[in-house]
């Protein structure tokens, strides 16, 4: 089978923007929050609630994007979600009031919920099985370069004074925009095509992607994963017995990325450093040099992660970051925080996750699924992942205030050690097996 890799990676690449909005978007708030918490005289808990409004938007748009991607589609959610990125951007920018910020950066919450269900699903639907895992990693690759863009784009406008924060929530409508127009280019999904009998359509886009011979062999898997499930699976279909393992695995892979403690870093960066007695334009920088390593280390996950597969690099990933976090909560028990460790194991600690837990959890999720509730349980999943974040984030600034900034990091390593053994005990390998045949191994 000869792959059109270049139409591939097109297509890949033009939905993956929606990574980038995601990362963006979440990532924004970090060289923001000295501002905010001037401007609207928050205290520790507001300053948490502020930070985490936007993940209350995230929990409800994964609970509905699977569900309306079914429906409508995955391109035309896609499309709506562009559109709500962009009015999330300006209106964040533009409120003076702390209900029309929250208002806004709610509606900003839904997008991403939507990017982060459907940009990995559309991707691995139309990616050949020892090319998937590769395509669905641009996905957090995208959201790695869109958190870059975000740190990049905070420092380079702390220049334009005591409104820098508008400029810098303003500043992602310009993707937003791109992403829009891009998205004209991309086909819809051939799974989703054939689920809605619109064969001849769905054989045309699978032609383009891997020549006839592939899209025979795919539409013939594909019809036989829906036979007799023509109709796409409901929330109630998830939970039924026969999925409950996949379903468990799906939710445990979920939580674990966030309760991993990593967005922490990436929302609360500026703030733990100036906690290391730095200030707000040394921190903003450093904040920079996250980024660059949250990319590098991604494409390293995306070149390898076909060859050493799913499991080895998520143990790789968890057990880094426990490591990093003990020596991190070392640090600031000790009060050794003004030298360059502290900043080198929170890189490293970034670099573990990057190379682990960022690109693969996505990408198992998007392929554990079967086709006839795909949708509706990448809701789910997604969802508890939300959940999960928005917990993390609101409670970090009350753990530090209740149990201190040391112990706070030695609480994520212990979750991080209990994801590793459950990664070790339940996880099966998933590279190179097609999305059906996926669906006979793990559904039973």
């Amino acid at each position: 089978m000869k792959v059109n890799f270049r139409y591939l990676l097109t297509i890949s690449f033009v939905t993956a923007l929606g990574g980038l909005l995601f990362g963006f978007d979440i990532s924004v708030i970090s060289g923001t929050i000295p501002f905010l918490q001037e401007f609207f005289e928050l205290n520790e808990s507001m300053k948490g609630f502020m930070v985490s409004s936007a993940l209350i938007g995230c929990i409800i748009g994964a609970s509905y994007s699977g569900r309306l991607g079914d429906i409508f589609g995955r391109k035309k959610v896609l499309l709506t979600v562009s559109i709500l990125f962009g009015i999330s951007a300006i209106g964040s920018g533009i409120a003076n009031s702390i209900p029309t910020f929250i208002a806004y950066r709610i509606l900003g919450g839904l997008a991403v919920g939507g990017a982060s269900v459907l940009a990995p699903m559309y991707i691995a639907e139309v990616s050949p099985a020892h090319l998937r895992g590769r395509m669905v990693s641009l996905n957090q690759l995208t959201i790695v370069i869109g958190i870059s863009m975000a740190y990049f784009s905070n420092y380079f406008l702390l220049a334009t004074g005591e409104n820098a924060w508008r400029w810098m929530f303003a500043a992602e409508a310009v993707p937003a925009l791109l992403f829009f127009f891009a998205l004209f280019i991309v086909p819809e999904s051939p799974r989703w095509l054939v689920a809605r009998d619109n064969i001849s359509k769905a054989h045309e886009v699978l032609r383009r992607i891997g020549g006839i011979r592939f899209a025979d062999f795919e539409l013939d898997e594909i019809r036989a994963s829906l036979k007799g499930n023509q109709n796409r699976g409901t929330l109630k279909d998830v939970f039924k017995k026969r999925y409950s393992f996949i379903l468990f695995l799906g939710i445990f892979l979920a939580v674990f990325q966030q309760w991993s403690g990593i967005n922490v870093i990436f929302f609360y960066a500026p703030d733990i450093f100036a906690k290391a007695d730095l200030g707000i334009d040394t921190a903003l920088f450093q904040t920079i040099l996250i980024g660059l390593m949250n990319i590098l280390f991604t494409i390293l996950a995306i070149l390898v992660i076909d060859k050493i597969g799913r499991k080895k690099l998520l143990l790789i990933g968890s057990a880094g970051m426990a490591i990093c976090y003990i020596i991190i909560g070392y640090l600031f028990q000790t009060g050794r925080t003004g030298d360059w460790m502290l900043l080198s194991f929170i890189i490293l600690a970034i670099a573990f996750f990057a190379f682990g837990l960022g690109p693969t959890v996505w990408v198992v999720l998007s392929e554990i699924f079967p086709n006839k509730i795909r949708g509706a349980a990448m809701s789910v999943a997604t969802f508890a992942l939300w959940v999960a974040s928005y917990l993390l984030t609101l409670t970090f600034p009350i753990f530090v205030e209740w149990f201190n900034t040391a112990n706070t990091f030695w609480i994520y390593a212990v979750i991080c050690l209990i994801g590793f053994w459950g990664i070790f005990k339940l996880l099966p390998e998933t590279k190179g097996i097609s999305l059906e045949k996926l669906e006979k191994k793990l559904v039973k």
